[in-house]
């Protein structure tokens, strides 16, 4: 007998761990694939057997008969942003739990970067996911006819996706700023390719008109810590107590150029962030931001997009739509950065 006729014969199947753990095979599918859909003490025995039986998927043989390369492109647009860490654990794991291969693409803030990319990949990913893409809806409309997309935070029509309720956030850190007594709020703009950075202007808008707040908003700026010097410059410039930054990056730069012109925050400014990456919670003062659920929406897009390929059968997709959204909820957490608005000079 050959090596590989040994290896055949040898390989764990689905119905093994099934029959060692007690368990239905169906069940060990499930949480080898989606394990967040079955009881944890469960899938913690299920995972141990995969593991001491030496069970490995077979995504050779699988694709062999149905045409798939059991991979999934996941484009994001700064690998070096710590927003896009989370969002790639995410994929990551519910991939390698449905026994798929994940292909990382770095556009760097690129719409060329991304459609290069998204041409590609044709023949070498079975479909793919867009995390804060930089296309128009009509080019990513255009993709999506011919390779299987799933998008994060962006929402053309007939295309699947995730939104992370930053706008909720900006709400809440609204609300927040003006039970601290203060009345005029800036908006420091991300890039104006942007989907999410206009969700966020339009909620501030529409909070501030509501509570009788002004607000006004400086950039665009580029998504990095390097892009908060000229933002800090602009909000001193502009006058403000109060300012909301596209990122947690942005802000963070903020926090650094403030120090150097001897602002003191949250004493003579309040700063805002968004998205509470790793790190918000240490920089000199720890951030206020609106604290995102991004590994979540990593898994989410993965489960819609095997969804859609038929990798994970409908009824394991309470309200994933195919077509539709599926809006993740944010929070703000309090911390250092933000306080009671400074009393105003004597004219």
């Amino acid at each position: 007998m050959s090596s590989a006729d040994t290896d055949t014969a040898r390989r764990v199947t689905i119905r093994d761990i099934a029959d060692a753990t007690g368990v239905a095979p169906s069940t060990v599918s499930r949480a080898l694939s989606l394990p967040d859909r079955v009881n944890h003490a469960t899938q913690q025995r299920i995972q141990q057997a995969a593991r001491e039986l030496g069970y490995v998927p077979n995504s050779q043989a699988r694709a062999l008969t149905s045409g798939r390369t059991r991979a999934v492109a996941v484009l994001v647009s700064d690998i070096t942003n710590p927003f896009y860490f989370d969002v790639i654990r995410g994929t990551q794991h519910q991939l390698a739990g449905a026994g798929w291969t994940q292909l990382l693409v770095d556009t760097e803030e690129s719409a060329d970067a991304e459609m290069a990319a998204l041409s590609a990949i044709a023949g070498k990913a079975d479909g793919a996911v867009l995390t804060a893409s930089r296309l128009s809806d009509a080019q990513i409309a255009r993709f999506a006819e011919r390779t299987p997309l799933v998008v994060v935070n962006r929402r053309p029509a007939g295309v699947p996706s995730v939104l992370i309720d930053t706008p909720g956030g900006v709400e809440q850190a609204v609300q927040h700023l003006v039970s601290l007594g203060h009345r005029d709020i800036l908006y420091v703009a991300g890039p104006d390719s942007s989907w999410s950075n206009e969700r966020r202007w339009k909620a501030l808008v529409r909070v501030a008109k509501r509570l009788g707040v002004r607000v006004a908003r400086v950039g665009p700026h580029a998504p990095f810590v390097d892009s908060g010097a000229a933002a800090a410059d602009a909000a001193v410039h502009a006058g403000a107590t109060a300012c909301i930054a596209f990122n947690d990056l942005i802000a963070i730069g903020m926090l650094a150029r403030l120090r150097e012109r001897g602002v003191r925050v949250p004493e003579d400014m309040s700063i805002v962030g968004c998205d509470d990456i790793f790190g918000a919670d240490f920089c000199n003062p720890p951030l206020t931001t609106m604290t995102s659920p991004i590994e979540r929406a990593g898994r989410v897009a993965i489960r819609m997009l095997l969804g859609r390929l038929g990798a994970i059968p409908a009824e394991e997709l309470p309200g994933e739509h195919m077509s539709g959204a599926v809006a993740l909820p944010t929070h703000l957490t309090v911390r250092e950065s933000t306080g009671p608005a400074p009393a105003p000079h004597p004219s």
